[in-house]
């Protein structure tokens, strides 16, 4: 894939990237969504220090990776135990046993 070199600003301050191609838009979109968090706790909570924002800023989207991710896992854990369910089922059909849900 073909690199590109942009400029993000994230809480006032540019950063040089360089990303592929496909990536621009997401890196785009990303910093618009730290910069509305940043500029929301700023004003609900009318803290100044931008460090102080950014750090809250990335708390708030750990604490909601983590919860994704524990989200994700236990429907992969469902998922499976229907798959299974389902397994055990075509296998007793095709056996000629008739087994209630």
């Amino acid at each position: 894939m073909s690199e590109k070199s942009i400029k993000v600003t994230i809480s006032g301050r540019s950063y040089p990237l360089t990303v592929n191609a496909a990536e621009e838009v997401r890196v785009n979109e990303a910093a618009k969504l730290i910069n509305d968090r940043v500029e929301h706790l700023e004003k609900t909570y009318l803290v100044k220090d931008k460090q102080d924002l950014l750090a809250m800023v990335a708390l708030q989207f750990a604490s909601q990776y983590l919860e994704s991710k524990s989200g994700s896992i236990e429907n992969q854990e469902s998922l499976l135990n229907n798959l299974n369910k389902i397994d055990r089922l075509l296998e007793e059909g095709l056996s000629g046993k008739v087994v209630a849900a």
